[in-house]
């Protein structure tokens, strides 16, 4: 039964990390297709679901590790990849 209850957590830790790092992307795209759809003109909302994507590639490549936790912990509030906020 333990295993059960730890393979539940490893999935949820996996979805927060997925959709912190992609969250925004989804959401544009999202608002994006909803535009269109309704008639309207999604180009902006799909260039920012192109920029967001950018943004999560770039924040992978960087190297994140106890070493340089002070400069993640910095980028991350002024919106290089932090909680998705309201960007």
């Amino acid at each position: 039964m333990t295993e059960y209850i730890v393979i539940v957590a490893l999935i949820g830790i996996a979805a927060i990390a997925v959709y912190q790092l992609f969250g925004q992307t989804v959401r544009s795209q999202t608002a994006g297709i909803a535009r269109e759809l309704s008639g309207q003109d999604g180009a902006a909302a799909l260039e920012a679901a192109r920029n967001s994507a950018d943004k999560a590639q770039e924040s992978e490549v960087n190297e994140r590790s106890l070493r340089n936790y002070n400069d993640n912990a910095t980028r991350g509030t002024a919106g290089g990849g932090g909680g998705g906020g309201g960007e």
